[in-house]
């Protein structure tokens, strides 16, 4: 299946301005002594420390890597605006001879600083903090055999009152779903000892409650 090609304008101008300054770059090289093959090495020369500073500003933005953007920067704008017209390049001056000839060794340090130097490690993230421990509560031992308790003779019964004496009987008062709980072990194990359920009493005696507390209790465990 053939792929369409499409023509991005932004790729078309680097292109042009990347052949203009290598080409300014051999001619400024060639008009200063250096000729031949010599004269194409410096454009690359030029380019690769380019390329080498681009991926050490991606890894870090040190002082290092603009520095040597700058030597790269200036080795290549000085070389375009040089062949502009503003110098003869038929009478090269002996100060850029010295500099083009210097070229290559102040390249290579460059390369080698960049791509040997370490750069500085990423901070490393900082460590999440440790649950705190949930404080566990000793709870007393419960002794398995809890001494069995004298249940009291009930209480002769009352001539009941009339209707009319009789006030009127007031709200069972709320309890503690805790105190139900516990309520209905100590009911559970007075039936597994004595084969009967708690009576009210018992269980007021054993809880140490009030006795409207103590009903209300006996009928939600009923």
């Amino acid at each position: 299946m053939s792929r369409s090609i499409r023509i991005d304008a932004v790729l078309i101008q680097a292109v042009i301005a990347g052949a203009l300054s290598f080409a300014h770059l051999h001619d400024l090289a060639e008009a200063a002594g250096q000729t031949g093959w010599k004269a194409w090495a410096y454009p690359v020369s030029v380019d690769l420390l380019l390329v080498a500073v681009w991926r050490r500003l991606r890894a870090e933005s040190s002082k290092l890597a603009w520095f040597w953007f700058l030597v790269a920067l200036v080795a290549s704008l000085g070389a375009n605006i040089a062949t502009a017209g503003l110098l003869d390049l038929d009478h090269v001056p002996a100060w850029l001879r010295i500099l083009v000839a210097g070229w290559p060794a102040l390249a290579f340090l460059g390369g080698t600083l960049l791509a040997h130097t370490p750069t500085d490690p990423a901070p490393a993230p900082a460590p999440e903090p440790a649950p705190r421990p949930v404080p566990v509560v000793d709870r007393p031992e419960q002794p398995e055999h809890a001494p069995e308790i004298p249940t009291p003779e009930p209480a002769p019964a009352l001539p009941q009152a009339p209707a009319s004496a009789v006030p009127p009987k007031t709200s069972a008062p709320a309890v503690p779903p805790a105190l139900v709980d516990h309520a209905r072990k100590v009911a559970t194990e007075h039936r597994i000892r004595t084969g009967t359920d708690i009576d009210t009493a018992t269980l007021r005696a054993r809880l140490g409650v009030p006795e409207d507390l103590a009903g209300a209790i006996v009928a939600q465990l009923a």
